[in-house]
């Protein structure tokens, strides 16, 4: 099974992200496969963001994760 997070974009320098998964987990990632922009949320996998998404579906996402783990 595969597993992407999303992310918001914080910085871009060339290929390289800054993103944050939230709870300030920051992380550098690698942006060639998609063209985000600063604030845009991405989907990330394996040190990759894959997918551009729109902030709705992105916070909804994250909500349901923090929800989940909250649970373990």
């Amino acid at each position: 099974m595969c597993l992407a997070i999303p992310a918001k974009v914080i910085e871009i320098q060339g290929s390289i992200a800054k993103v944050d998964f939230g709870e300030g987990v920051l992380r550098e990632v690698n942006v060639t496969l998609v063209n985000p922009q600063t604030g845009e949320y991405v989907l990330v996998h394996a040190g990759y963001a894959i997918q551009v998404i729109d902030r709705k579906a992105a916070e909804e996402t994250i909500q349901l994760w923090n929800e989940i783990l909250k649970h373990q």
